[in-house]
């Protein structure tokens, strides 16, 4: 929200003194955040003055248009002969009176105006733009014209009002009344302790039975409606320049003057309103939800398909106006415009100003993706009992400015409703800040605030209507901690029991991502939100449960809407993110939640914040979200190792993943099984299944290997790249995280080498398996460092794995004996379960 101070100042008596800044300091100390200060014409330095055009010569031979200008300037030359101008601009005529800028005069910018040849004549001064001026766009893209009445030689500086300052104040989604100068004012008023001159408190009619006709048929979703009519709008009326100024400081655009006066009352008043051409409205006005496959057009020129939840404004033939987002384009204003014939400016117009509710404005906004000054306004909440007063504002301005006449008829329609009233014990805010106000305190900041407060220890409060936003007790303990000032609470460090340092699982968490980054992998934290079309690019199943997500009601993209039910498609978009800007030698690895909903849903309670909630609170509270297991994943492409003076490099492969895999199982001190297997975005040939034990039972908690070309095209990952994704929270659970010293024998080590040919379709691992058992308590370690493939040497469909066995006992040598009898158990057990036989 762009506040002027020179508006500002109309409703609150600052000191003369008070600078931008310095209301930009009280401000932000009352809560507001107002990000800058925008000094207007800071820079510009006269003389800029008010001239009038006396001749025009058209300057041929250029290969744009170029004019030769006289202009009266009166005495600000100093002579008052006409001043000699070349201008390139072509929408004013002689007799205009436009702005002159003379030589010695710097406009925004630091840009000097002296006396320079152009065109082959010299041109004295510049004949000058809004944008040339920093005034911003008047819609003319053009010289500013001036009403003929404007004196000549009259200080341009002031009659534009240049110079200025804005505050800009990014209004959180809280606080709708500071979309307004009228809120900013009252908390301005209440930061300097001054009265406010509320632009509100007009004398409004009453309403009565010769308004134009308004059927409300949805209270709940439009309980105010005031309909108000102006006949008689002379067509050559244009806004003055105070009011385009305003206007155009705020950050709006001048239109015509029936838009801009609705669009000064909004920014004035907070109170959006809509004017229609009563003359293109075609009986009643109503107000009701649209029906499904209705139709309309809207000011921007936009067909729009209506949806059974949009509210919306409906004269006899339909829908005129999306209610609280923007106008229809059939009853729009016409502007009169000389050079269009046939063309009618409208004179009689009526003015709507309307409480829409605010969950129906913001989704039917959303949902036609159509933002506007109106729907940010209800949105946020809207002072409904304004209503009134602005429609009163909008038509004195109309017969003002205008010449237009106030038709006696006023039409409200008006739900019945109670003001919102609020029990708070007088102490409440002393023990939310920990500081010790009193009554008198509270009763005070609450009363400027607006709220009406009565009681003693019990404090009965009613809560303002142009603040919907306090609903609750801590709302009100907010309210007397910010004004009285943010800065005066006490810091007060927590004081952490004694002896509890992090949980086994935190622990685990930082070994794995320390255990990660020693391996050369990079920790990449994504947001958790996904789109739903990411599973087609995985290529998952239908029926496969990580398609089951939990959905945002408002998410912060309506592209991912949707929590993530695996770590890899915020991984791999790092991957491609980076390999895209040159980096190709890629390992990234993430721990973290993934979201996976509960067969029944359940509604989260609010907890109360005055309090610690309970052991059955937040038992309730955890029963009503989704189960949220930690998962670990890393994502690999390009070198694995580089190549140097050293020797060759290695590309990263699937190997690499599944090593990854081990060093996390390493970790949490479980026993992890790796077989092949085949899911969903890997590679059929080029996938390992990780197994664990569970109370018995093998379960699947992750796959790792190289990922399908498929899904690379899809996704535009590089070639060969490689993931690994695990269930974190399963390891934990069959993991021994007790630390086990290494065991170092006295004893020497007697290895065994044994090759076995068995088929090509039988997994390595069940060899492994079988000889590991095989072998006994004797067995130390068992290593796979050789698979030979060779049809003659082998036979067809047969491969040759050969293993390498060490043996070791802690009280003995070993002799030959009993290493080669081990030796053959293992051999004899892997032949009996995988029909392997020795090699050679």
């Amino acid at each position: 929200m762009r506040v002027p101070l020179s508006w500002l100042r109309e409703y609150v008596d600052l000191p003369a003194t008070e600078t931008g800044r310095d209301v930009q300091a009280k401000l932000i100390s009352a809560g507001l955040e107002v990000e800058t200060v925008e000094h207007l014409g800071a820079d510009l330095k006269g003389p800029l003055v008010v001239g009038q055009v006396l001749t025009i010569e058209e300057l041929e031979g250029f290969k744009k248009p170029i004019r030769f200008c006289t202009v009266d300037v009166g005495q600000a030359n100093g002579t008052g002969e006409p001043q000699e101008i070349v201008c390139g601009a072509r929408n004013f005529s002689v007799g205009d009176k436009v702005v002159v800028v003379l030589p010695g005069a710097t406009l925004p910018g630091g840009f000097s105006i002296s006396a320079r040849k152009t065109y082959g004549k010299v041109s004295h001064g510049m004949i000058c733009s809004s944008d040339e001026l920093g005034m911003g766009d008047d819609g003319t893209h053009g010289i500013i014209v001036l009403p003929p009445e404007t004196e000549v030689g009259k200080d341009a500086v002031e009659l534009l009002e240049l110079v200025d300052e804005v505050l800009d104040i990014a209004v959180t989604a809280n606080r709708g009344d500071c979309l307004s100068i009228r809120g900013v004012a009252r908390e301005t008023a209440i930061a300097y302790g001054l009265p406010l001159r509320d632009p509100a408190l007009l004398d409004v009619p009453g309403p009565n039975a010769f308004g134009y006709p308004v059927k409300v048929s949805d209270p709940a979703g439009c309980d105010r409606f005031t309909a108000r009519t102006v006949t008689g709008l002379s067509p050559d009326a244009r806004s003055p320049i105070w009011l385009q100024r305003r206007l155009q400081k705020v950050g709006m655009r001048p239109i015509s003057l029936a838009v801009d006066v609705t669009n000064y009352v909004m920014m004035e008043l907070g109170q959006p309103l809509h004017a229609y051409d009563r003359h293109q409205v075609q009986g009643t006005i109503g107000v009701r939800r649209a029906q499904e496959g209705e139709k309309i057009v809207t000011l921007d020129g936009v067909e729009r398909k209506l949806h059974a939840e949009d509210l919306v404004i409906t004269d006899d033939r339909g829908p005129v106006g999306l209610a609280g987002v923007m106008g229809g384009a059939d009853t729009e204003i016409a502007d009169h415009d000389p050079a269009e014939e046939g063309a009618a400016a409208t004179t009689d117009v009526i003015i709507e100003a309307a409480h829409f509710d605010q969950v129906s404005v913001a989704r039917t906004a959303r949902r036609h993706k159509l933002s506007s000054e109106a729907s940010r306004r209800f949105e946020r909440g809207v002072d409904p009992q304004a209503a009134s007063a602005a429609a009163q504002r909008t038509v004195d301005l109309l017969v003002l400015l205008a010449g237009g006449t106030a038709e006696a008829g006023v039409t409200e329609v008006i739900a019945p409703s109670a003001p919102h009233t609020i029990t708070l014990a007088a102490d409440h805010p002393d023990k939310v800040a920990g500081v010790t106000y009193g009554r008198e305190t509270v009763v005070r900041r609450l009363q400027e605030v607006g709220c009406d407060v009565y009681g003693q220890d019990e404090l009965i409060v009613t809560v303002p209507s142009w603040r919907p936003d306090l609903t609750d007790p801590n709302d009100l303990a907010e309210e007397v901690i910010r004004l009285e000032g943010y800065e005066n609470l006490p810091s007060t460090l927590p004081r952490p029991p004694a002896g509890r340092g992090l949980t086994g699982r935190q622990r685990l968490h930082r070994r794995i991502g320390r255990a990660l980054a020693g391996a050369g992998y990079v920790e990449a934290l994504n947001y958790p939100f996904v789109s739903e079309q990411v599973f087609d690019q995985l290529g998952l199943e239908a029926d496969d449960p990580a398609r089951r997500v939990v959905k945002l009601v408002n998410p912060l993209s309506d592209e991912e809407p949707a929590l993530r039910t695996s770590l890899l498609p915020g991984l791999l978009a790092a991957l491609r993110r980076n390999d895209g800007r040159g980096s190709h030698d890629l390992a990234l690895f993430e721990t973290g939640l993934v979201f996976q909903p509960r067969d029944a849903a359940r509604v989260a309670a609010n907890l109360p914040v005055d309090r610690r909630p309970s052991p059955d609170d937040i038992a309730a509270l955890n029963a009503a979200l989704p189960d949220q297991p930690r998962h670990v994943a890393v994502v690999l492409a390009g070198a694995r190792e580089q190549a140097g003076w050293w020797g060759k490099g290695r590309p990263a492969d699937w190997a690499d993943a599944v090593e990854a895999a081990r060093t996390v199982a390493r970790e949490a001190g479980a026993e992890l099984g790796i077989r092949k297997g085949q899911y969903g975005p890997w590679h059929p040939g080029r996938c390992a299944e990780l197994t664990v034990t569970v109370d018995g039972a093998e379960r699947v908690v992750g796959h790792a290997g190289e990922l399908h070309p498929r899904v690379l095209k899809t996704l535009g990952l590089p070639a060969r790249a490689c993931a690994m994704e695990l269930d974190l929270d399963v390891l934990e659970r069959v993991g021994d995280t007790v630390p086990q010293a290494p065991s170092i024998s006295t004893f020497p080590v007697a290895t065994q080498d044994v090759a076995l040919v068995v088929d090509a379709y039988v997994p390595a691992a069940d060899v492994e398996a079988a000889l590991r058992e095989g072998a006994g308590e004797l067995l130390e370690s068992i290593r796979l460092f050789d698979v030979y493939e060779n049809a003659e040497q082998l036979g067809e469909g047969r491969k040759s794995l050969a293993y390498a066995l060490r043996f070791r006992a802690d009280d003995r040598t070993l002799t030959v004996d009993e290493a080669s009898a081990a030796r053959e158990a293992a051999v004899a057990l892997a032949t009996d379960r995988t029909g392997a036989v020795l090699r050679g």
